[in-house]
């Protein structure tokens, strides 16, 4: 983006909270983004939902990206649109409650028409550290969310 820093203006107002949520919640595609043991980079798309105030998706025990988050937790996810990122970075989580994998594969079925109910496949919780939004046309100033742990 050219004259990035020009995108910070005084008559320019932040995205909204409810904006990046959207761009969570409607997407259809993400990229994953973790880290291999060796410390090179490793990024996939995934299928995924917008629960709670969090990112959740689900991935084979043995992929790559389980085993890097197994080792290292840290990770970022983006919605596919880059005219309109948003850019989360957090820590996966496996969720191993009942009633929320129940939860994550309802949200899941109704969103892929997949069924993931009876998925012996871990499932992740991304909650956010950070989360950056930019827009390309730049009708608002880019913005950053910081949540406490």
């Amino acid at each position: 983006m050219p004259g990035y820093d020009m995108m910070f203006r005084k008559d320019k107002r932040s995205l909204s909270w409810k904006w990046a949520v959207d761009r969570f919640s409607n997407a259809h595609n993400y990229y994953l983004s973790t880290t291999r043991s060796d410390g090179r980079p490793h990024v996939m798309p995934v299928w995924g939902v917008w629960l709670d105030r969090a990112f959740y998706f689900s991935t084979g025990r043995r992929s790559r990206k389980s085993r890097n988050l197994s080792i290292n937790p840290s990770c970022a996810v983006c919605p596919e649109n880059a005219s309109e990122a948003v850019i989360l970075e957090g820590t996966a989580v496996e969720i191993r409650e009942k009633s929320l994998r129940s939860r994550f594969a309802a949200a899941y079925k109704r969103k892929y028409d997949w069924d993931m109910g009876d998925s012996k496949e871990p499932i992740y919780e991304v909650r956010p550290r950070v989360v950056f939004g930019i827009r390309e046309n730049a009708e608002a100033n880019p913005t950053r969310w910081r949540f406490s742990s």
